[in-house]
């Protein structure tokens, strides 16, 4: 995640996290087709339906979705937090070199702890 925000910057990455319940095991780069790429993003659809399609063929789920932050700031922004929908997703933001874990719910987001297992 942390090097797509960079190959895109400075425009906002995004992707789909894949993984079980409690744990990503994956992050899918998708295309951002938000006409304001510098400071919103929009997943491209058929990212998410081709994800959505795989965890149906017994692929891994979809647990949540990441996007970057050029900004610097790696919070939910105001934005954010009007566009997430209450489903408990995870929401990976990327800024500043790191990356933070929330859980959307109600109109507004979560912090989630995290540790990185090794490979």
């Amino acid at each position: 995640m942390l090097h797509e925000a960079n190959r895109v910057h400075p425009n906002e990455c995004c992707g789909i996290l894949v993984g079980e319940p409690g744990r990503i095991t994956g992050a899918i780069p998708a295309g951002n087709v938000h006409p304001l790429p510098q400071t919103q993003f929009e997943i491209d659809p058929q990212a998410l339906i081709d994800a959505h399609r795989a965890a149906r063929g017994g692929g891994p789920q979809v647990v949540g979705y990441y996007h970057s932050h050029p900004n610097g700031l790696a919070r939910p922004s105001a934005t954010d937090a009007q566009r997430a929908a209450d489903d408990r997703a995870v929401w990976a933001i990327i800024a500043a070199g790191r990356v933070t874990f929330w859980r959307a719910g109600a109109g507004a987001f979560s912090a989630l702890p995290y540790e990185v297992a090794p490979r």
